[in-house]
């Protein structure tokens, strides 16, 4: 069997391999080569190439239809919302429209937007040259449920819609997508007709001019930037809602990678993801530049190593552990109350599963380490379970001795606040239901005062002068990741109390290495398995 130390190297090479091949793999997706018989100079009579359309520089027109149908063979029963005549491919707008509700769309239907670009003067399908693009100006998602003040029962709103009243909150209703943004690749690339990078191939519309093939232009729709702040619930009353058309150009580079990028979004919708979740990868996408899109990438490849590294050493840790001398067991039972509490306050706020999944494998594991650490066992008589508990040795009394003591200065000042804050919470904020509100009272009480919890292992490590009976590989780890966390606080979407608490958690582990430099470690100490370097193994009576 492999050692520690072998399976943390076969990691972390498979995690470099990763790395490397991802490298790799963007590196084929931004660049594209070129058709050889044009970059030999073959010009547009080269075999094989396909020529850019936009390269004879022709006077093109931009129309914007909307209709309820998926598919239109001719004009009729559609909407035109926007015309933007002589349009210019290199300057970039941005318009807002008035667009007509169909009753159709107010009764939970979709509406499609038809995008053509096609030749001045002529309608869009009496141009045989014309390109367009369907992309639906609806989703359907569950509303967010009304919060009230739950010793008055008034909303946030003063008035609660009668369609509120018989619609049940976990039925979808459509909602507007009220920005529509438009790019079209403007590089005047040559490609090699062999070699059709698959996913431009799909965008693209072939006409035969002469002896050369010619790719039309290339139009795109941005979904990344549909975001669910930008959504509408579409009421029933609705006649007329605003629409933001924006264009820019692209590049073909950029093209390539947004199209991965919106099969990567839409493959996660297809696993289960929610709109929600989905939304919060898109943010990751579309509020950073590419720049930063790429050290955000390396930063999650090395949160996600530092994460299992330290899940793995924190499980070793403990699974070795026999004996509780030095370690703080309220601290313990604390970090698991908080960490569940936390993860049930995650859920209620419907939070990123980005956030959400790590957060539920850190509460199994907290359960756990509770199990270890007041020795329980569980004996079953039947189908009815029996908890037993195992017995403390001096040293280990004397341990809870100080817990215990760091504890009682500790609640004088804790309960009042955590009291104080839930009554004031319940008088002032609105919540969805009791429920919410008490995951609420727990969780500030968790991010504003948990780092004093941390506190009665301080003290015991104090009492003791030693830290040696700490996980210092996993608080490594850990210690990384909570600077990484910081960084992450400002890029995925989270509640403003979990953002705060990543930064308070890098007070705590500052305290901690000074204990580590106050306190060094030597073969006299208790290590962290409960045992002593200069203690002699004990011989076997004869």
């Amino acid at each position: 069997m492999l050692s520690r130390s072998s399976f943390t190297s076969l990691v972390v090479g498979v995690f470099a391999v990763y790395v490397a091949h991802t490298c790799w793999v963007m590196y084929g997706i931004v660049y594209t080569r070129p058709c050889p018989a044009a970059a030999a100079g073959g010009g547009g009579g080269a075999a094989g190439c396909v020529w850019p359309y936009l390269a004879r520089r022709p006077k093109l027109q931009l129309s914007v239809y909307t209709t309820t149908r998926s598919n239109i063979g001719a004009e009729s029963n559609i909407d035109l919302v926007l015309n933007v005549e002589d349009f210019d491919i290199e300057s970039k707008f941005e318009r807002t429209v008035n667009v007509s509700v169909p009753k159709k769309t107010r009764n939970n239907g979709t509406l499609y937007a038809y995008i053509f670009l096609h030749h001045a003067g002529i309608l869009p399908w009496h141009d045989g040259k014309q390109v367009h693009i369907v992309s639906p100006l609806t989703t359907y998602m569950v509303p967010k449920p009304e919060e009230i003040n739950l010793l008055t029962g008034e909303s946030a709103t003063q008035q609660i819609e009668a369609e509120k009243q018989t619609n049940a909150l976990d039925e979808p209703v459509s909602h507007w997508r009220s920005r529509l943004t438009l790019n079209v690749m403007v590089e005047d690339f040559v490609f090699d007709g062999s070699s059709l990078p698959a996913d431009v191939h799909r965008y693209m519309k072939m006409v035969q001019l002469g002896k050369t093939v010619h790719y039309l232009p290339i139009l795109f729709i941005d979904q990344l930037s549909n975001r669910v702040k930008d959504l509408m619930v579409i009421n029933r009353s609705t006649t007329e809602l605003p629409l933001t058309v924006s264009y820019d150009k692209i590049s073909l580079g950029k093209l390539r990678f947004w199209i991965h990028m919106q099969d990567a979004v839409y493959s996660l919708q297809q696993f289960g993801f929610s709109e929600k979740d989905a939304d919060e990868v898109k943010g990751i996408f579309v509020d950073t530049n590419l720049y930063f899109l790429a050290l955000t990438f390396f930063v999650a490849a090395f949160h996600l190593l530092f994460d299992f590294l330290a899940f793995k050493n924190d499980i070793s840790f403990w699974k070795k552990k026999r004996s509780m001398i030095g370690m703080s067991t309220k601290a313990v039972l604390w970090r698991c109350f908080s960490t569940v509490v936390i993860f049930l306050f995650l859920l209620d706020e419907q939070t990123s599963l980005l956030v959400l999944i790590p957060a539920g494998i850190g509460a199994v594991i907290e359960l756990w380490k509770v199990k270890k650490a007041l020795k329980m066992t569980i004996k079953w008589q039947g189908l009815r379970p029996k908890i037993q508990f195992g017995t403390y040795n001096d040293s280990e009394r004397k341990t809870e001795e100080y817990d215990t003591q760091a504890m009682k200065y500790l609640s004088y000042l804790l309960y009042p606040l955590c009291i104080g804050g839930a009554g004031y919470s319940l008088m002032n904020v609105k919540y969805k239901s009791w429920y919410s509100w008490l995951i609420n009272s727990f969780v500030n009480g968790v991010y504003a005062f948990g780092f004093l919890f941390m506190l009665p292992q301080l003290f015991v490590n104090y009492k003791m002068k030693s830290v040696a009976h700490l996980p210092w590989k996993a608080f490594t780890y850990k210690a990384f990741n909570t600077f990484i966390d910081d960084i992450f606080a400002f890029i995925i979407t989270m509640p403003t109390s979990h953002r705060l608490a990543c930064f308070r958690d890098d007070v705590v582990f500052l305290v901690y290495l000074y204990q580590r430099w106050l306190y060094p470690v030597d073969k006299s100490r208790v290590n962290e398995y409960g045992e002593s370097y200069e203690e002699k193994p004990k011989k076997k009576s004869s």
